[in-house]
């Protein structure tokens, strides 16, 4: 599936298309190089989850934890600053991954090899003015 963003308030549609299309999938594994929208969007996807924190990138934390209006749990990476994958294993990212919970990875190439095979790849291209959002389940 492709998505188009031309103007952030195509943002709102897009990320709840995103989990009508991947109704099933918790686990969110972006793509694209820095200010490609990642943290954006996935502002986007937890606010139509209802979550009720405040989203920030976990740029020096690693991951952050949010909590939704009905007592869930969303989870989100970010592994631009990680070494390599022995460090995200040391975090427990593994745990994360298959508890069930919606997780939303910035700088997934960094763990490749520790995403589940079920995970929804989302790749943020810029094309002229507007960005391409490339959804493979």
């Amino acid at each position: 599936m492709e998505l188009n963003i031309t103007s952030v308030n195509d943002l709102e549609q897009c990320a709840k298309t995103m989990l009508d299309y991947c109704k099933d999938k918790r686990v969110f594994a972006f793509y694209g190089e820095m200010g490609a929208g990642k943290t954006t969007l996935i502002k986007e996807l937890c606010k139509a989850l209802q979550v009720t924190d405040q989203v920030n990138s976990p740029t020096f934390s690693i991951i952050n934890e949010y909590q939704t209006a009905d007592d869930m749990v969303v989870y989100h990476f970010d592994f631009y600053r990680i070494k390599n994958e022995e460090e995200a294993v040391n975090i427990g990212c593994m745990d994360y991954f298959y508890s069930g919970s919606y997780c939303f990875i910035e700088w997934a190439e960094k763990i490749h090899n520790l995403l589940p095979s079920d995970s929804v790849k989302a790749e943020i291209h810029f094309i002229n003015e507007e960005r391409i959002v490339r959804i493979t389940s």
